[in-house]
Order: structure tokens, then sequence, then C-alpha cells
């Protein structure tokens, strides 16, 4: 086994005290070395290899250098992944290694985890959600955590989760702006509804009452979380009689905008000279890839994992538990904007095309 180098290696080679080297390398010289000597010891140590002891450092200061970031599905979620990404580059930009533990939701593999990861002590724990929901953080989770992409039920925690009214404001009101007046809202069809559904809800008639819009319940429609189920929505408001068919859709995500694309091809409609569309997600390999390219909502993830990681750290300010949203910071979603949306067709609400 391959010896490693120390502290009294580099101070053989430096001419200089173990002392005086301890000092130079944990940043605690002070004027009486002199520069010249510092300088050389620091040359000397990366000339010969040195690298710190974090075992022995951490068993001084207590402190791992290490994060635990534990997850349900986010590691096989191409859109949620950004997240493990940020949370890894803060961590590194703040000298931490972060250890992600993925429980594909399982309480039992949470507590698990949680009580793995504080044995080998690690500095703080970030607990993160493929999507925003409210949870009951696992057994054991320590003061102090941050969560991700989730609110605890309870409070307790400091806790980031995607402004979803926000994002759906936004991406409502450009259909306002560009003139529609009969929107549809393609929703999500699962039980329990997460909550992005009634959020993302209650952002769409926000807008249709500020523009003075009388809220059509026929033009609120569910279907299954993919392709087939917004093809299926986009056609029952497709197939209403013509005074009474939107001319613009706001879908809850960009799989149910990807199937009213193709529902909008089946009944002749063309996009965005018949029909606006809007998703949600930003989805890769869908949002932009589509013809033409979706106008979209953003879900912030990569700015969300940053935000979790230093605010564990203390890099950031931990928002207050006792503020306006009980210590949960809502992440703006913006809009991203693209070739789907266009003015209302000016022959008439939805009309085929013939």
């Amino acid at each position: 086994m391959t010896r490693r180098i120390g502290i009294k290696d580099v101070a053989r080679e430096a001419g200089v005290s173990a002392a005086t080297v301890s000092l130079v390398l944990n940043e605690r010289a002070t004027s009486r070395i002199p520069d010249v000597t510092q300088e050389r010891v620091r040359r000397v140590a990366q000339d010969i290899g040195y690298a710190p002891n974090t075992l022995a450092r951490g068993l001084r200061t207590r402190r791992t250098q290490t994060i635990g970031f534990v997850s349900d599905r986010i590691a096989t979620t191409p859109y949620a992944v950004r997240m493990i990404e940020a949370a890894q580059d803060a961590a590194r930009e703040n000298g931490h290694l972060l250890f992600l533990v993925n429980t594909d939701g399982d309480p039992a593999l949470e507590r698990d985890a949680v009580a793995a990861l504080q044995a080998h002590q690690v500095d703080g724990i970030v607990y993160a959600c493929m999507w925003h929901r409210a949870v009951e953080p696992p057994a054991g989770l320590p003061a102090g955590s941050v969560l991700l992409d989730a609110r605890p039920v309870d409070g307790g925690f400091a806790s980031v989760v995607p402004d979803d009214r926000g994002g759906a404001v936004a991406a409502v009101q450009a259909l306002v702006d560009a003139g529609h007046r009969r929107i549809a809202y393609l929703d999500i069809d699962e039980d329990p509804l997460p909550l992005a559904s009634g959020l993302r809800l209650a952002g769409y008639l926000e807008v249709l009452e500020a523009a003075g819009i009388t809220p059509d319940p026929a033009l609120h429609v569910r279907g299954t979380s993919d392709v087939a189920g917004g093809r299926d929505a986009a056609s029952r408001v497709l197939e209403l009689p013509a005074d009474q068919r939107p001319t613009a859709l706001f879908c809850f995500n960009d799989r149910l905008a990807m199937g009213a694309y193709a529902a909008a091809r089946h009944h002749g409609l063309a996009i965005p000279a018949d029909l606006s569309v809007v998703g949600y997600d930003d989805q890769q390999l869908i949002a932009a890839e589509l013809d033409p390219p979706l106008t979209t909502v953003a879900l912030p993830h990569h700015e969300m994992g940053r935000w979790a990681v230093e605010v564990l750290l203390g890099v950031r300010e931990r928002p207050d538990p006792d503020g306006a949203e009980g210590g949960v910071v809502l992440m703006p979603c913006p809009l991203v904007r693209r070739d789907s949306v266009g003015p209302p067709p000016t022959r008439g609400p939805g009309r085929r095309r013939g």
C-alpha cells in the first residue's frame, strides 16, 4: 500500500518544523512566519503530493466536510436531475462532498438512510423530492436539515419549492396578452392530486378574474400525466361547439402539451395560427423539440438545488420559520417563450381548416 504523505514529510523537505507546516497549511500562519517560508511550505506540499487528513481534521473540528442528500426518485428522473447537479456544485464550491442516497420513496429506506448518514457524521442533510409535495420528514431527520422541492406538513424545517401558482400566472397571462379569451386548462388526473395541480389552477383562475373573463367549467379538463392523456383531454375541448371551443390551451405539463399538439393536428388545426399552447416543466427532449417549439414554464430545479445546499451550509440566510410562509421559500418559475403562442384566429374560435 502506498504510504500517505504527511506533515512531517513536508517539514523535512521544506526545512522547517512540523508545527510551522501545520500553521501554514491550516491557514493559521501569523506574521511571525515569513511570507517566503509560507510560500516554500505550500510549494513543497504541492510538489510531493501532500493532502490533508480529513478524518483527523474532522475529529478536531467535528466537521467532516460531507453532506447527505436523501431523495426519492430524482436520480432517475431526467428533468429533476439538475437539482442534484446544482447541489453537488454548491457543495464542491464550499469544500464539501455530497453523498447521494436514492430511496424510491420507501419510508423504511429513508429512515435507514438518515441514520446511516448521521452515523458517518455528515455536516447536514438535504431531503429532496421529485415533485412539489407536503411531506412528513423521515424519522430522525436532524434539526437544521433542509427540504428541497417539499414542504413539511408541520413546519420546523427550512424548505424550498417552486412557485407553481406564480408560474401558472405567467403562462396564462401570456395567452391573455396575446388576445385570447377562451383558454382551457388541461389538468392532471391523479389520486391524490399533487399540490401543483391546485396551485396552477389557482393561478389560471387568478388571471382570468383579473382579465374579466368568466371561467367556463367545460374548459377545465383532466387527463393522465402523459402524451395520451393530453391528446384525450385536448380532443374533448376541441370537439366543443365552435362558439365554445378554446383558442388556447394551458397544460399542466409538457407531456400533456405534446398530446395536445397531436390532438390539434387530428382536428386540422395549426399551432399557433389556429390554437396557442403553453406547457409547464420545460422538459428536456420535449419542449424545445416540438414543432413549433413549445412556450412553457421552467421549473427552477437548478436554483432550488443550489439554494438548499447554501442554506444548509450557512452561505445563504435561512428563512424565518415564523415568517409568512413558515420557512418555505417559493422559487420563481420563469416563462420560456418560444413559438407556440400567437393571437387568436380572426375567423372564429378554433375553427377547423377545411
